[in-house]
């Protein structure tokens, strides 16, 4: 399929407008340049440190801007789109978008230099537009009286305190650098457990919809226990990591969680409308995040590979593929597109993936012609993927003609 050519000309204050419009528009892009920057410049630019750090080790730095930063975006984005459409309440648009940006964007600024004496500042800025994505939550769960958004409520809280935490330790690193470290990673267990959710969400109609066109039938329809063991289990993990359990007992934990996330897997095979691109974007995101959460739980339990390969496989792999899958089909259904990503969307795709695999198959079977993952080309990569799949969306998330088709 092809997308319609968009080649209206739109000025820069109606771009604003246009992008301020709904949360996608915005905070789309802003995740694809975030992902395509932010490692780039630390891998090739900094060469693997920051201008401004000076106790903060610079690693830590990535994990949480990556996982905050690029990864926040695109939560913002898709809970100021989702919920509206899972509730039928107005959109939030306009000066309340403007302001989260800001609140990002701010944060992000010191995350890119390692500036820490402003890192207080980053912080509340972090917390304030988590703080209101809960509230938001809350507020439409109250005035709609439904019970569907208890688990996003209940995942963004647990996000909230894992970045509180992680801003508390940074402010004497030197003492709480376990603790630090332990709530940047459970901060991406909670991502994955968002991603859990959303996939679930997201899965169920865009089968039906390749399965038939017309919408006219439903014919795929999940087992009722398959849509939420995935991040049910990772709740149970992210539990086990707060309260300190053993290295064997979340080992097993994360095998369990990783299990969950390969049955989901099996949600892909709908017959032959499987090679179809969204359904195998979505079917890869689960199982990579489902072999990065095993791979974690088997270098816990002895097995001879680093955590940061699984940890890479998980987040690097299975979320950052779950991003670019929920980005390319929301990104055509709330512009008027048909369903159906272009080559340079399933390219972007490719791209992606490469980059996981040349990042920690050196570090899992290292050879002679890889001993060590290919940090700059690596970058490369994961820009491609982001700066391509932003090519192909931005004239339609720009676009205002494009706001009779959203709903």
């Amino acid at each position: 399929m092809s997308m319609v050519k968009s080649e209206r000309s739109v000025s820069p204050s109606a771009t604003v407008d246009v992008l301020s419009d709904e949360g996608f528009r915005l905070f789309f892009p802003l995740t694809a340049i975030h992902a395509a920057v932010w490692p780039f410049l630390w891998v090739v630019a900094f060469g693997f440190s920051l201008p401004l750090a000076v106790s903060i080790p610079p690693g830590l730095w990535h994990v949480h801007e990556m996982v905050i930063g690029t990864f926040g975006a695109a939560l913002i984005g898709f809970i100021t789109t989702a919920v509206p459409e899972f509730t039928d309440t107005e959109r939030l648009h306009g000066r309340v978008l403007l302001v989260l940006a800001g609140l990002w964007g701010a944060a992000r600024v010191v995350g890119l230099v390692g500036l820490e004496p402003a890192g207080v500042i980053a912080g509340v800025c972090d917390l304030l537009w988590l703080g209101f994505l809960v509230a938001y939550l809350v507020r439409v769960s109250l005035q709609k009286g439904t019970t569907r958004l208890v688990a996003f409520v209940f995942w963004l809280s647990c996000l909230f305190i894992a970045e509180a935490v992680t801003r508390y330790a940074l402010l004497d690193i030197d003492s709480n650098w376990e603790l630090a470290r332990s709530a940047a990673h459970i901060a991406g267990f909670v991502f994955l457990g968002i991603l859990g959710i959303a996939l679930a969400r997201v899965t169920v109609p865009v089968a039906n919809l390749v399965l038939d066109p017309s919408q006219e039938t439903s014919p795929f329809r999940p087992h009722p226990g398959r849509m939420n063991l995935a991040p049910g289990l990772v709740g149970v993990l992210v539990f086990a990591e707060a309260a300190g359990f053993s290295q064997p007992t979340t080992g097993y934990l994360l095998i369990a969680a990783g299990a969950a996330f390969m049955d989901r897997v099996a949600e892909a095979f709908i017959g032959r409308q499987i090679v179809r691109a969204e359904v195998l974007a979505l079917a890869g995101a689960s199982a990579l995040s489902g072999t990065g959460l095993m791979l974690i739980g088997g270098s816990r339990l002895g097995l001879p590979i680093p955590e940061a390969a699984g940890f890479h496989v998980a987040l690097m792999g299975g979320l950052g593929l779950g991003v670019l899958a929920v980005f390319s089909i929301a990104g055509l259904r709330h512009t008027g597109q048909a369903l159906g990503l272009v080559r340079q969307t399933r390219i972007a795709m490719l791209l992606l993936v490469a980059a996981v695999l040349l990042r920690v198959v050196p570090e899992i079977w290292p050879t002679a012609l890889l001993p060590a993952p290919p940090y700059a080309l690596v970058t490369l990569l994961w820009a491609a993927a982001f700066l391509l799949w932003l090519k192909v969306y931005w004239p339609f998330l720009r676009d205002p003609a494009t706001f009779q088709h959203d709903g």
